[in-house]
């Protein structure tokens, strides 16, 4: 069966990027975009990672990554265990064996605007417990931001043994062969270096080499590459080293992964070492001193970067005292101490030819603006986010309308506005009180922005939105269940429920006949169906589309409940409020009250009771899981009372976080330690009443493998 098109992951992308209201978005509203942007972005990453085929441009995709952050920072309390912020790229898929990286390759926030790098900067202050004076002494080492494929180069002894992909950071394709007809990675280092050490940087292909590259392939009848970007990745994943060998793929190297030697004490010497063994590195790299510097070296090189030979997005910013750089450490999939800044936005007028209405998954209606192509910065944009009926009025946008387009910040591509005075007259545009799809009422609760379809499991968007979800790759990752072939099958009334999917074997002979299909490929979904009559039972839990549970929240309910029985049960039980039950599920590190809410909801209807019960008749096995060990402190729950001295709350927190430790807020009967500031109060009274273990922040710093003071801040 043809694989769907890419549009239709593009479509989503537009479609909650249209659902975004920046100035009135409420709690709920921002749960539910969180939501989508746990399975959205996945997906994106795959396309991007695995196939070297982005469905959207790079301004989107940061778009919605920026959304994902925003909403974090600005509804803490809905910031999602599977949130994307802490997952990066997508797992290696192809022919190429898989290498594990031994130090993970992370990505970089975002930023726009010199407001936004200053923020950053009082984010590091923040973390270390700096001073005003302190925070304007912090220097950083400015790179140009190489638009390229990231690659890890592995050195034993100093002799090039391993070249890797970033995949999705913690595992790449092994690429070593291709790699080694590089001229810019160098096969040996000179003495001294260390015993074993990952270096990172950038394969890329120069403007020039990408334009000789792509003639070279039209005149053999070949199909050209679409942007430098996708040329070095397909040249670099070659089966046959030999064609590698032909394409000329240039390197800059800019940091380390694993080191099991001394290395430079700032980042900029550590560029310096790796030109010293024979790297390139960037030439335009330098040192800046604070952020007033940082400014006026993004405004240098958006101003030069027409001129430079080779794609770049931005700026990276790292912070250059390498110490500073381990104290600050990683949150979720980046670092704290560096940050992207990207060039400012792009815009082009183009006419508003109509505006449709979508429905998603939660029945959120969404108004997109469909738009006369139009280029805005190198990109044909023919779709653009309205919100919602709110933006809509505000802007006082019609059908018919010339708009401003941007492509750039927190949604993209955006109407900004519209040009006055209009060339025709218009009408106002009249939002629809009723769904597009299933004409069933909308409601748009009180405080929100958003209309939702009220027809939930009878609305056929709704529901095949749902099945999409379960047969997602961290679901049921059912091969040859497309989004088009799951909207076939539902017209054609065989797909309904999810259990329906393991009822399609008795269609095999229908299905074959089917355009597009035939007997083998037929054959081949019912074998690919049946493979998963047998699943983990965290994919089982994020498959029921439960909301607010992603990929990460439910391993955390499978690995605290077991099995399925097991969470079933006591999901049932935690219905009663101040139920054992209830506080158990209240007390798992991660899952709040608003989840726990979600969960007991979810069980209260007898629709969702019956629906699981006709699944799991279909299945064979749902296997039980177990919490891995990972990490010197693995399973424990922390909490932190009181004043720590040594270090801020936040880098508390996250050295507990990296040994494996869950940190809490509250003291419970789950709680295995509490650690003990100054002026402890009411959480050491409640540990000592419980009989929990205590210790003070200098015995903390031991358990940690800390020194017994903090280092020094240079």
């Amino acid at each position: 069966m043809p694989a769907a098109p890419t549009d239709e992951l593009a479509a989503q992308a537009r479609a909650l990027l249209a659902d975004y209201a920046a100035d009135e978005q409420t709690e709920a509203h921002a749960a539910a975009t969180l939501k989508q942007l746990a399975s959205l972005l996945p997906a994106l990453d795959a396309a991007y990672h695995q196939h070297d085929a982005p469905v959207v441009d790079d301004a989107t995709y940061d778009a919605l990554r920026r959304l994902n952050t925003r909403l974090e920072l600005e509804f803490p309390r809905h910031a999602r265990a599977d949130s994307p912020s802490a997952t990066v790229g997508a797992p290696a898929n192809g022919p190429f064996r898989r290498q594990r990286h031994m130090v993970p390759m992370l990505s970089l926030d975002n930023v726009f605007s010199r407001e936004e790098f200053e923020g950053f900067v009082s984010r590091i202050a923040r973390f270390l417990g700096l001073g005003d004076e302190q925070a304007r002494a912090l220097s950083f080492v400015a790179e140009p931001k190489i638009d390229g494929l990231s690659i890890s180069l592995t050195y034993v002894h100093g002799r090039f043994m391993r070249g890797t992909t970033r995949g999705d950071g913690t595992e790449g394709e092994d690429v070593t062969a291709n790699l080694r007809t590089l001229r810019d990675i160098p096969d040996q280092l000179p003495a001294p270096c260390p015993d074993t050490i990952e270096i990172r940087g950038e394969i890329f292909l120069s403007k020039q080499a990408f334009l000789e590259l792509n003639a070279a392939q039209e005149a053999a009848g070949e199909k050209p590459f679409a942007n430098p970007r996708n040329a070095a990745a397909g040249s670099l994943r070659q089966l046959d080293p030999a064609i590698t060998a032909k394409r000329p793929l240039s390197l800059f190297a800019y940091a380390a992964g694993y080191c099991d030697g001394p290395l430079a004490a700032t980042h900029h010497g550590y560029l310096e070492q790796l030109h010293a063994w024979g790297f390139r590195v960037n030439p335009l790299s330098t040192q800046v001193p604070d952020a007033q510097a940082a400014e006026a070296f993004m405004e240098r090189l958006t101003r030069e970067r027409s001129g430079l030979d080779y794609d770049i997005d931005g700026i990276v910013y790292k912070l250059d005292d390498r110490a500073l750089q381990e104290r600050l450490g990683f949150a979720g999939r980046a670092p704290r101490w560096a940050i992207a800044w990207k060039f400012p936005a792009e815009q082009a007028i183009t006419r508003l030819e109509k505006i449709d209405i979508q429905v998603g998954r939660t029945g959120a209606l969404t108004p997109v603006a469909f738009l006369e192509p139009v280029n805005v910065g190198g990109v044909i944009v023919t779709r653009a986010s309205l919100h919602n009926e709110d933006e809509i009025a505000r802007k006082d946008i019609r059908e018919g309308d010339l708009v401003h387009v941007q492509r750039a910040g927190d949604v993209i591509p955006q109407i900004t506005g519209v040009v006055l005075p209009r060339d025709h007259e218009t009408q106002p545009f009249l939002f629809p009180h009723t769904c597009p799809v299933c004409g069933a009422h909308a409601e748009r609760p009180e405080g929100e922005v958003v209309w939702r379809c009220s027809g939930g499991l009878t609305c056929p968007a709704q529901v095949v939105e749902r099945l999409i979800h379960f047969v997602s790759r961290d679901a049921f990752d059912i091969d040859g269940l497309g989004d088009r072939t799951i909207v076939e099958f539902h017209e054609l009334g065989w797909l309904r429920t999810p259990a329906d999917i393991f009822r399609l074997g008795a269609h095999e002979e229908e299905i074959a006949a089917r355009d597009g299909w035939g007997k083998v490929s037929a054959r081949n979904l019912v074998n690919a169906i049946e493979a998963r009559r047998t699943i983990e039972l965290s994919r089982l839990i994020y498959a029921l589309g439960i909301r607010r549970i992603g990929t990460s929240n439910a391993r955390l309910l499978a690995r605290h409940y077991g099995s399925l029985a097991n969470w079933r049960t006591q999901m049932e039980k935690a219905a009663i409020v101040g139920s054992d039950e209830r506080l158990e599920l209240g007390s798992i590190t991660g899952i709040g009250t608003t989840i726990a809410d979600e969960l007991v909801a979810f069980f209260a209807e007898a629709h969702n009771r019956a629906t699981l019960d006709d699944l799991t008749g279909e299945l064979t096995h749902v296997l039980d899981e177990e919490a891995p060990e990972a990490g010197s402190l693995s399973g424990k729950t922390i909490v932190f009372t009181g004043t720590l001295t040594t270090m801020t709350r936040p880098e508390a927190r996250a050295v507990a976080e990296r040994l494996g430790a869950r940190v809490s807020d509250s003291v419970s009967k789950k709680t295995d330690l509490v650690v003990l500031g100054e002026k402890a109060g009411s959480k050491a009274r409640k540990a000592t009443e419980l009989g929990i273990d205590t210790m003070n922040e200098a015995s903390w710093r031991v358990l940690a493998g800390m020194p017994p003071s903090p280092q020094a801040e240079g």
